[in-house]
């Protein structure tokens, strides 16, 4: 069970490495600005500390260029669980895989209500998830019908890391932007 996140900086007594272990294992999937604003490190601090992590394999390091991002995740996370956990960081993501999960098939216009978001956003949401393989779309008459592809995957995923899913923060600032 992942414990109980803490978002004290650390003091001088602390090994910055082991911090950045403890977050990055109660937080699988969090990202450097989250890293730079719970351990209050500087940035070239933040920088070398993850290196050596990473060279000496105590972390693993997931580099999206096309998306620009990198997460960070413990070594014990087998690659199928971060690639699904990467999407679930996302609240508009995660909201749409409950959904499903709850009812098994959704239509776009049903999820699309749901969030209470634009159909746009929607759809893009969707598109990723459909591109990272978690959701497959059926074709019956004249809708689309969404489902989860391995539905006990996700979720025994979504039960396990749920301590993990505290983006309010960065889900707020990506919800202020998205309404511009």
């Amino acid at each position: 069970m992942i414990m109980s996140i803490t978002t004290r900086s650390i003091n001088e007594f602390d090994d910055p490495k082991d911090v950045l272990l403890r977050h990055i294992n109660n937080m699988p999937g969090i990202r450097y600005r989250e890293l730079l604003r719970f351990t209050r490190l500087s940035n070239g601090s933040l920088a070398y500390h993850l290196t050596v992590l990473e060279r000496s394999s105590q972390i693993r390091v997931d580099r999206q260029k096309e998306k620009r991002t990198t997460r960070y995740y413990s070594i014990n996370i087998p690659t199928q669980e971060s690639d699904i956990l990467r999407l679930l960081r996302n609240e508009v993501s995660r909201q749409i895989i409950k959904l499903i999960l709850e009812y098994d098939l959704c239509t776009f216009n049903e999820i699309v209500e749901h969030l209470n978001r634009a159909s746009s956003t929607t759809s893009w949401h969707l598109k990723r998830l459909k591109d990272a393989g978690i959701i497959s779309v059926k074709y019956g008459g004249e809708y689309q019908m969404y489902q989860i592809k391995s539905p006990e995957l996700v979720s025994n995923i979504l039960y396990k890391y749920k301590e993990s899913f505290v983006d309010a923060v960065v889900n707020n600032y990506t919800h202020m932007v998205e309404e511009l």
